[in-house]
């Protein structure tokens, strides 16, 4: 299977690309549109900011390709808040994908959320070989509500 990793200037995708080649998967990374629309599966990482990130996905046409891909994607981080309607950081406009609005965590809880914390109600190929209650290393500031389509939570 061709994977590739969506190359946009937002975020450390070596790490990425480590873990994967621990994983035995070798991935593309790339911003080449034709690329991307022909690989099997597509990773769209992300780190910073939304409001400089949609600007170097609309640099590269990027913000035109992902919305029309058919095959699986998988946001992370960033990447996952850029593919719903709107996003509070910065009140940015997404890519529109996932109908819903990215929201900042509450004052009430420390911002950014940092650490690990473990994941239940898995769902799907994704978490294939991933026990309900295993951990993750997470740090972010906005979350993406529950929604039908919620895989993990």
């Amino acid at each position: 299977m061709n994977t590739i990793i969506i190359d946009y200037d937002a975020g450390n995708v070596k790490s990425l690309q480590f873990a994967l080649e621990r994983l035995g998967v070798k991935a593309v990374l790339t911003n080449n549109s034709e690329l991307i629309a022909a690989s099997d599966r597509v990773i769209f990482p992300g780190q910073g900011e939304a409001i400089s990130a949609m600007k170097k996905l609309k640099k590269h046409g990027l913000d035109q390709l992902i919305p029309t891909l058919k095959q699986p994607v998988l946001g992370i981080c960033l990447g996952m808040q850029l593919l719903c309607d709107k996003t509070e950081e910065g009140e940015t406009n997404g890519l529109g994908i996932v109908p819903t609005k990215v929201i900042r965590f509450p004052n009430t809880v420390k911002v950014p959320q940092m650490g690990w914390n473990s994941i239940h109600q898995l769902n799907g190929p994704l978490f294939k070989g991933i026990e309900n209650g295993s951990y993750m290393y997470l740090v972010h500031s906005y979350y993406v509500p529950r929604l039908h389509e919620t895989v993990a939570i």
